[in-house]
């Protein structure tokens, strides 16, 4: 299996998403210097947060509001769309791809739902990948304060 980061907790609440797990298969050198990265699907925009690590575990959190940017939910057209942004915990040298698959469930995206946040006209929530990994999805909102 990959190196990969192992996310054991997923707490999305009060404006924040709050990720706790372990590194897997790959040695946490140093504590010092890693990130939680969003990576925002078909662009090269990303996102950065500090992450604590100790020994092989770690944990990091994120403000939903930082995904309300001036053009999120927005497609080139500026036609209203659902945003994308994969999940990982970087060094600056390695980028290990956060998910869950070291339990015995397949197909969380069918599975596990999370609760919704919303924030600047966004619905934000954390959901599983077809291959088990952590992303989130952004969807505008409506003007009766529902989803698209």
């Amino acid at each position: 299996m990959r190196p990969h980061a192992e996310v054991e907790e997923v707490w999305p609440r009060d404006g924040r998403i709050r990720l706790v797990g372990r590194i897997h298969g790959r040695a946490a050198e140093s504590a010092d210097g890693w990130r939680l990265l969003l990576v925002l699907r078909g662009t090269d925009r990303r996102l950065r947060y500090d992450a604590r690590v100790k020994g092989d575990r770690f944990e990091s959190e994120l403000p939903i509001a930082d995904l309300a940017g001036r053009d999120a939910g927005r497609d080139a057209s500026g036609a209203a769309g659902v945003e994308e942004w994969d999940i990982h915990l970087t060094d600056g040298e390695a980028e290990l791809r956060v998910g869950r698959q070291l339990d015995d469930i397949r197909g969380k995206k069918k599975i596990m739902v999370f609760p919704e946040q919303r924030t600047g006209g966004l619905s934000v929530r954390p959901y599983y990948t077809v291959k088990d990994n952590l992303s989130l999805e952004c969807r505008p909102e409506s003007r009766a304060g529902e989803a698209i």
